[in-house]
């Protein structure tokens, strides 16, 4: 096996076994990580149980190498990027311009966009993988994993006793929520009350959810802490005073639910607004620095006519050329159809012609960013979210100079979702280029190839593309989408929250002329600037870090969908802190996963039995009348499963110690 100073990979490396697997583990956690994501606004990063997977999976073969497995979690990492693109496509149902998710749109959408990351990917590789000293935490993980795994006897056990922990994971979490389908036990622990003289009105609530709890877990303390800083400003500050202002009469859950949609949202987009463009300036200047020296370093070498080593071959320029020029057809071509669909017909040329620069300009620019808070603090904290809500926000100012003056005021529905389209596109190129760099700094470690990873990853971009529009279609069937206050849509009986598509969604609707509250965003800018300063002070004296962009999304998402978050990140910070050595600790990583897994296909499978059977709760057993002891029951059982599931995975680390 090649180190970190040149030479050649030995063994087999870009397999096509290697690829089918890589896309079947893509197929599954991009199922997971769209229904997550719709869920609760976060994906979980899958290199880690995508090499375990594979780890596990080619032993049974002969001739696996620790490269062939880098290619498997390469592939299904796009798993966990590509499957963002739900933090806006769900705009076009929420805005009644789609019904549905066209298999074509979706797919050409997702796979050029995705195509154009693994472009930027290349010179991103350079200025900050091998050009910088990010720690790269995820990347440096996935490598220990498959060092580990391929190398050494004791390697093989654990990569077994992983697979096994995810199964397991897997197993309790789909098993809790079938449980939950048939009402036996509740799935939300609430309460809501009034206090004070102005009867301000809040409250405590929380999802029964393991993949929740799973994805706690993963994001960590710091970002728990945050999301929970978050949730104390939204439900304990926030709530309550817009409530006993707004003064509305009845049940306090009402109340307080309202002052929550209608304004506290708000503030927590300003936050995110102001955070990400305070991520944005402090990035540029090392960014800038990191691409200078990495070209002059690839000039000297040239000069010199030494040879690059292994770890430093990328795909070919003249392949990169090609690739953007193909890409660059079925974009404008997206974007002229979407265009000449309505009033916009007129404008269809132009506007496809300079939004794919726009697309070209704002997609490298959002993956520089997020791939340096990749680097920093790994994908799965990467602020996609709240740079995707730049990208909204610049597309639907230039429409709004540009275009709508010139269109007329019918065209404003069109405008709006023209918008939603051309961030989908912006999103799926940063998003791209955002994971593959941890999956490329796990290359580096393990003296893979560049190249081959980035072949790999347009497979896995082409395999996530393929699965998302039927996915899409299939939870928007079930569930549906609540759509915006003003369109007059029905509202579904139980729809899919999608928080970042509804707020990316309202900001274009606002900026083109359907209102919105700027007050409340201009509020929460201002906070996120003073929560910037607090997360700097708390920087320089050394003290745990608090995100603002954590804080933003703590404040943002709703409580029952944050709270379970908070708490799986101090169930994980516990037990990180109890079980101290690497082995165990990755375990609980990987048995996090699996809670994720595991419920997130059971939703993406009772979509599809909600659809067979038009019914909405197709194995209910119990009717409405027995809430408080369901809740009871389901709260009691959740914390019975956590505790046996986590001592079950400190013991078997431990026995992998021994």
């Amino acid at each position: 096996m090649a180190g970190g100073s040149g030479g050649t990979a030995t063994g087999r490396e870009l397999t096509v076994r290697g690829l089918l697997l890589g896309a079947l583990i893509t197929f599954v956690f991009t199922s997971a990580n769209v229904y997550l994501g719709l869920r609760v606004g976060l994906t979980f990063a899958t290199s880690i149980p995508a090499a375990v997977i594979s780890m596990a999976v080619l032993r049974l073969v002969r001739g696996a190498t620790i490269h062939e497995n880098n290619i498997v979690q390469t592939v299904a990492s796009a798993a966990g990027c590509i499957a963002s693109i739900i933090f806006v496509l769900p705009g076009l149902i929420m805005i009644g311009w789609w019904q549905g998710f066209p298999f074509w749109q979706t797919f050409l959408l997702c796979a050029s966009g995705g195509l154009m990351g693994v472009v930027l990917s290349v010179p991103l590789r350079r200025a900050l993988v091998t050009g910088s000293d990010l720690p790269y935490p995820e990347g440096v993980a996935a490598a220990e994993v498959l060092k580990v795994g391929t190398q050494t006897r004791e390697g093989a056990a654990e990569a077994q006793a992983g697979l096994r922990t995810i199964l397991v994971g897997s197993i309790a979490s789909m098993g809790f929520a079938v449980i939950g389908a048939t009402k036996l036990v509740a799935t939300e622990a609430s309460t809501w009350f009034r206090f004070g003289a102005s009867h301000a009105a809040t409250g405590v609530s929380a999802s029964l959810s393991f993949a929740l709890l799973g994805a706690g877990h993963l994001v960590g303390l710091s970002v728990g802490l945050a999301m929970g800083l978050g949730l104390v400003i939204a439900f304990g500050v926030a709530t309550p005073i817009l409530s006993a202002i707004a003064a509305m009469p009845g049940p306090a859950e009402a109340a307080a639910l309202a002052a929550f949609g209608g304004q506290v949202r708000f503030l927590g987009a300003g936050v995110i607004g102001a955070a990400a463009i305070w991520t944005l300036g402090k990035l540029a200047r090392p960014l800038w620095h990191g691409m200078a020296g990495a070209i002059a370093a690839s000039k000297a070498r040239k000069a010199s006519g030494e040879a690059l080593p292994i770890e430093e071959q990328d795909m070919p320029v003249g392949w990169l050329g090609l690739i953007v020029a193909l890409v660059a057809l079925p974009i404008v071509a997206l974007l002229w159809h979407f265009a000449e669909q309505g009033p916009l017909a007129a404008f269809a040329l132009p506007l496809s012609l300079g939004f794919y620069a726009y697309v070209l300009l704002m997609g490298a620019f959002v993956a520089a960013v997020c791939g340096y808070m990749a680097g920093l603090i790994g994908s799965s904290n990467s602020p996609v979210s709240g740079l995707a809500i730049l990208a909204v926000l610049g597309s639907a100012l230039l429409l709004a100079v540009a275009v709508q003056p010139l269109a007329g005021s019918g065209a404003g529905p069109q405008l709006v979702a023209f918008a939603l389209f051309v961030t989908g596109l912006v999103l799926a190129c940063a998003v791209i280029a955002n994971d593959n760099l941890q999956d490329l700094k796990t290359g580096q470690l393990i003296g893979a190839t560049p190249w081959k990873q980035q072949v790999a990853l347009i497979v896995g971009v082409l395999a996530g593309s393929a699965v998302i529009p039927p996915i899409l279609d299939l939870l928007n069937a079930a569930y549906g989408f609540a759509p915006l206050p003003g369109t007059g849509l029905p509202v579904p009986s139980d729809p899919l929250p999608a928080p970042q598509a509804t707020l990316i969604a309202g900001l274009a609707r606002g900026i083109l002329g359907e209102g919105l509250d700027w007050n409340m965003i201009f509020i929460g800018a201002a906070l996120g600037l003073a929560l910037v300063a607090l997360d700097g002070l708390m920087g320089r004296r050394g003290w745990l870090r608090l995100p603002p962009l954590a804080v933003g999304i703590g404040i943002y998402l709703p409580m029952s969908a944050t709270l379970p978050v908070v708490i799986g990140a101090l169930i994980g910070w516990r037990y990180d802190r109890r079980r101290a050595d690497p082995a165990a600790q990755r375990m609980g990583v990987l048995l996090a996963s699996g809670f994720i897994v595991g419920e997130s296909l059971f939703g993406v499978l009772l979509a599809g039995l909600i659809v067979a059977t038009g019914s909405g709760a197709p194995l209910a057993l119990v009717g409405a009348g027995h809430e408080g002891a369901a809740m009871a029951a389901g709260t009691l059982l959740v914390a019975a499963l956590l505790v046996v599931l986590y001592r079950w995975t400190g013991r078997t680390a431990g026995r992998l110690q021994g």
